[in-house]
């Protein structure tokens, strides 16, 4: 390859290079820990409230009924020698029966939980989305990576903007009424 060849094929790669590593000079990134926001923004936390109530509800009464078969199951221990074996082991099948279906109604109880929390999620979480793309529009950020999902192992304090999405958040909320969850009432 001649010499002019070699300065030909040189000016061609930095006339392709340079606007690239001028726009990635550019580019302004910031980072935000969603699940922090979630938890720290009004909404988030009447949520979290909220869903922990409900589900202290359950618990008390999943402990009510497994109380309860606790009790039948120590009444038939002290019957047992009195019982026949037919009867014994109609009791101890009936009382097995119980047990099978408070297991079941366990596990329905929590995917009822799960899905109760993604519909109440669900809005704040788009709120939130909006929040963070008009703090990125207003301050020319060309990305807003998620701290815990990103795969970001160290960054510097100063490109967090939980802070600044949660203060937004919370001063647009108070312009606005909160996000109703889809299964909610509406008051009119």
């Amino acid at each position: 390859m001649s010499l002019r060849s070699t300065l030909a094929a040189a000016a061609a790669v930095l006339s392709l290079a340079l606007p690239v590593a001028a726009s990635a000079a550019e580019l302004k990134v910031a980072y935000v820990d969603l699940q922090r926001v979630l938890l720290e923004v009004d909404d988030g936390k009447a949520a979290k409230a909220r869903l922990q109530k409900w589900l202290e509800d359950r618990q008390k009464e999943i402990d009510k009924e497994q109380e309860t078969l606790r009790k039948e199951k120590d009444t038939l221990d002290k019957q047992a020698s009195a019982m026949s074996e037919a009867t014994r082991t109609q009791k101890a099948t009936e009382l097995q029966k119980k047990v099978m279906e408070l297991a079941q109604k366990y596990e329905r109880s929590r995917a009822e939980a799960a899905n109760k929390e993604r519909q109440e999620m669900e809005p704040i979480v788009n709120r939130i989305d909006q929040v963070i793309a008009s703090i990125a529009e207003r301050d020319g950020l060309g990305m807003v990576l998620d701290k815990r999902d990103s795969g970001i192992v160290f960054a510097l304090s100063q490109y967090d903007i939980s802070n600044e999405v949660v203060r937004s958040y919370n001063n647009s909320a108070s312009k606005k009424p909160a996000p109703a969850a889809k299964d909610a009432p509406v008051k009119k």
